[in-house]
């Protein structure tokens, strides 16, 4: 039944780049539009619908939770909204099998809720509160299936180390044992969790080279998405992140970032007696770039990551991607991303340091077509590898229709 959904799917392409498609899909994007005669009042109405297929050879790597290949609907609605020129509000919806590609059957969901105020009429501060993308990073900033040239996020976005947010290791021994097992999705964690769409309240603006942002959020980079909502904790256990960027002309972009907070979910099991799980936070430092040149564009990340581990100690991990799209055609375009994990070591009680999870590298290939405005398509290989026999989906095979109105 999914591959009949998605060869469906496959067929309207014929059909959506049709002149008469286009003009359709014209009108309704004009039509989704909300104003007062004043102008004072403007609310939008926008979105995406996502058609995924992913060809898995073993288990399946990163974020996806089919053990199988599967197909992988999306519809995610965007509404925005103005209140003259100092109040905005956004909300995101989505319609999905989970957050994450397979992670339930079909769910309806809240993605992102904000308000903001510009006190001034140009952008150097607004204040905003709701749940809402980190501002840790740039990949979050494109990672949407129209921005973003590939289908998956970088590695360290998605790839699962051996740490749980909910069961604390009893020592360095049951920690390293871990690696010997596939990933436990539903508990261990990544170095950050896709765009976290963690709650909280931020402050950002610009003021000529310059741009700035600083959050406190509910919930740190590495968190599940089930700690994201509004009542997970109620801020007792604050994450606290920022970027400052540099943008020097149009071509160039540069931006460090910082996070640190408690990584552990507030009914962690296994603490040590008379601690909390504010005692442990995961502290995290980012660098990334972005260039233009011509038909190039090219992004690049480096994370320098700590976990503070009761009964172990620190987890430190170097992790970082390169990505490039070069544009072939006025419609066609190519991309690749090099993504690597290196982790620190740790002692395994019996006066041996060993690495406490098992470095990755990956290389994503893709060719992407914006047929239209309206519609584009992708196609993804790639190959992953850790160190060790066990493995976690060395290859990946992904395609993806996207309609944007």
């Amino acid at each position: 039944m999914r591959a009949k959904i998605f060869i469906f799917l496959l067929l309207l392409v014929p059909f959506a780049v049709t002149t008469p498609a286009q003009e359709f899909l014209d009108r309704v994007e004009d039509n989704l539009g909300l104003q007062s005669s004043n102008g004072l009042f403007r609310a939008h109405l926008s979105g995406l619908f996502d058609l995924e297929g992913y060809y898995i050879d073993q288990r399946p790597p990163g974020l996806l939770y089919e053990d199988q290949s599967f197909a992988n609907p999306r519809l995610s609605l965007f509404l925005d909204v103005n209140l003259g020129p100092h109040i905005y509000a956004f909300l995101q919806a989505r319609l999905d099998r989970g957050f994450d590609p397979g992670w339930k059957d079909y769910e309806a969901r809240l993605d992102e809720y904000l308000l903001r105020w510009t006190p001034f009429d140009d952008s150097r501060l607004n204040l905003q509160f709701g749940k809402f993308a980190t501002v840790v990073g740039s990949w979050v900033q494109r990672h949407d299936s129209w921005q973003n040239p590939l289908i998956t996020a970088p590695l360290p976005y998605e790839n699962m180390t051996v740490l749980s947010d909910e069961y604390v290791p009893a020592s360095p021994t049951k920690l390293l044992a871990r690696k010997s097992v596939p990933d436990i999705k539903e508990t261990w964690v990544p170095i950050i969790w896709g765009p976290v769409y963690a709650t909280g309240g931020s402050i950002f603006g610009d003021y000529g080279l310059f741009d700035y942002a600083f959050e406190l959020k509910n919930a740190a980079l590495s968190s599940n998405p089930s700690e994201w909502e509004l009542n997970n904790s109620y801020w007792r256990y604050p994450s606290i992140g920022g970027r400052v960027g540099l943008n020097p002309g149009p071509s160039w972009k540069h931006g460090v970032s910082f996070s640190i907070g408690p990584y552990l979910a507030p009914d962690a099991s296994g603490l040590p007696a008379g601690k909390t799980i504010s005692d442990y936070n995961q502290i995290t430092l980012d660098y990334d770039v972005g260039y233009a040149w011509h038909r190039w564009q090219l992004w690049g990340e480096v994370f320098l990551n700590r976990f503070e581990v009761p009964n172990v100690g620190d987890a430190d991990a170097l992790a970082y991607y390169l990505e490039a799209k070069l544009k072939l055609t006025s419609a066609l375009y190519a991309a690749a991303r090099w993504n690597q994990e290196i982790f620190g070591t740790i002692n395994n009680g019996y006066g041996h340091e060993i690495s406490w999870n098992r470095d990755m590298f990956r290389i994503d290939l893709a060719l992407g077509c914006r047929l239209t405005r309206h519609l584009q398509g992708k196609l993804q290989y790639s190959y992953g590898r850790r160190d060790g026999e066990l493995q976690q989906g060395e290859q990946l095979l992904a395609a993806q229709v996207t309609l944007k109105f």
